[in-house]
């Protein structure tokens, strides 16, 4: 949250998607909400194992703002994140940002000094060291993939209207992986196209212990389903919220 508010265009809002987690992160949040310069929503449901699909759709259909930007909570945002996003904002296009990884022993120096102040220093980063360097206009040169391959459900940008029209992320997809790739699917089958906008809208991604892949076999297959029958749509997504807003 610490480099939302240090954005040089703030968003309109911000809507934490909380998959489960504790009385803690409930009162940071509320103290952060004081602060805040924008309207800071907090959309929760109880632990039940990684549901990540479901929390981002609940967190969508409360959003009041025509377009979204994903961003995972192990991300940090560069100051000109936001101004990035908006400048290329086009519709019928979702939009692709980059990420560069930190080290372990940098993510933990930010942490313990609560900075999220990014030098750009060999040294703190792991790896995609060249997606940390700002040159805005480079993206236009640089098509890049237009597939689903390669697309991170942090990085992405997309119009709300867009979202509910393949009936966003679906919940089928349980424990870490491809409900990313699945949604791009949908979308590119729908007609929306992918832009990549490498070497602007940067997030530095902190270093973290390896999530669990034991889903990822299961998620594969649900991917592959989608692809072969040319998805547009899926049947338990974000439709079952709208309207519902407790």
């Amino acid at each position: 949250m610490l480099s939302v508010l240090e954005q040089k265009l703030l968003p309109q809002e911000v809507v934490i998607a909380d998959d489960g987690s504790g009385e803690e992160t409930k009162e940071l949040i509320e103290i952060y909400k004081k602060k805040f310069p924008v309207p800071l929503l907090h959309v929760w449901h109880e632990d039940e194992g990684y549901r990540l699909s479901t929390i981002k759709n609940k967190a969508v259909a409360i959003a009041g703002s025509e377009y979204i930007i994903f961003i995972d909570g192990d991300l940090l945002l560069h100051p000109l994140f936001i101004f990035d996003y908006k400048k290329n904002i086009q519709p019928g296009y979702i939009q692709v940002a980059s990420r560069a990884f930190l080290s372990k022993s940098f993510t933990e120096v930010l942490l313990n000094q609560k900075s999220c102040v990014v030098n750009f220093h060999l040294e703190n980063f792991e790896k995609n060291t060249t997606s940390a360097v700002r040159l805005p206009w480079l993206h236009h040169f640089i098509k890049g993939s237009t597939t689903h391959k390669g697309a991170r459900g942090g990085l992405m940008g997309f119009f709300k209207k867009d979202y509910l029209t393949v009936n966003g992320l679906d919940e089928a997809f349980t424990g870490w992986g491809r409900e990313d790739s699945d949604l791009f699917v949908r979308l590119l089958n729908s007609g929306v196209k992918r832009k990549n906008i490498k070497f602007a809208a940067i997030t530095y991604h902190l270093w973290h212990p390896v999530l669990s892949r034991d889903s990822l076999s299961t998620n594969d297959a649900l991917l592959k389903k989608s692809i072969d029958a040319q998805s547009k749509w899926c049947l338990k997504g974000v439709s079952q919220y709208l309207g519902n807003h407790s």
